[in-house]
């Protein structure tokens, strides 16, 4: 599909991975383009149509979670339906895509060098504080460690649009004193302007991964200053989603 995003990164052959954007669908007014959220408010055939053509256009079959801001990772097997409470997910079975659905929340993609296991993670800042990232890389511990591990962030609000308070900073204070320089002041008494993308590569890099792409923090990857390109909630508040996926073919 055009304009969506490939993964630049060095997978395994039979490891695929891409990220979807406001690119196609039949979705309308705020949810315009290829909304993949059901629980948004959008027409629900149009969510249906939207999903049939995001399964088409990826060749595998994704499994949506009920993503509720935690830590948990779900393992996808071939039985495995829609709507499982998880906000990551891990298999090693071929043609079922691990996919998170997002409007601002970071999601993370994952394999190992040999591309045996793929998982995907939902890291908004209350599962990233929670280890969700971290829970997401024990999946792989029988596969030979964290350092065979290849990570691909893809897009999430930027560190100039996420104001955060004084809890959220303290969240990833509590974990690693050194998070602090992922936070800027927001020009307000207990305001911060976080950096989501820097504090999930510092929890991977601590996970042990060392290889790690695409999201560098940079505007291009922003959600919020992107509205032709990403939905964001924190942006329009009435909004749809899109999906990062990942799955071996």
């Amino acid at each position: 599909m055009p304009d969506w995003l490939l993964p630049d990164w060095p997978a395994p052959a039979a490891v695929r991975a891409t990220c979807s954007t406001r690119a196609g669908g039949l979705s309308t007014g705020s949810f315009q383009g290829l909304n993949l959220g059901a629980h948004v408010g959008d027409d629900p055939a149009a969510v249906a149509a939207n999903r049939a053509q995001f399964r088409e256009a990826i060749g595998a079959r994704p499994v949506f979670l009920q993503q509720v801001h935690g830590a948990d990772v779900l393992p996808l097997g071939p039985f495995t339906v829609d709507g499982a409470s998880a906000d990551a997910c891990t298999t090693t079975e071929q043609g079922i895509a691990c996919t998170i659905m997002v409007a601002d929340c970071l999601p993370v993609l994952f394999t190992d060098e040999a591309g045996q296991r793929v998982a995907a993670a939902h890291a908004g800042w209350r599962g990233l504080a929670a280890g969700v990232l971290e829970n997401t890389v024990a999946a792989f511990q029988a596969e030979g460690g964290a350092s065979k591990l290849l990570a691909w962030l893809g897009p999430c609000i930027g560190p100039d649009a996420f104001e955060v308070g004084d809890e959220v900073r303290a969240a990833f204070e509590r974990v690693s004193p050194v998070a602090n320089q992922f936070f800027q002041p927001a020009g307000m008494p207990g305001k911060w302007m976080a950096d989501l993308a820097g504090l999930a590569r510092m929890r991977l890099r601590a996970a042990g991964v060392e290889q790690l792409h695409g999201n560098d923090s940079s505007e291009a990857w922003c959600t919020v200053h992107n509205p032709l390109r990403f939905f964001s909630h924190r942006r329009d508040r009435v909004s749809g989603r899109f999906a990062a996926c990942i799955w071996r073919a």
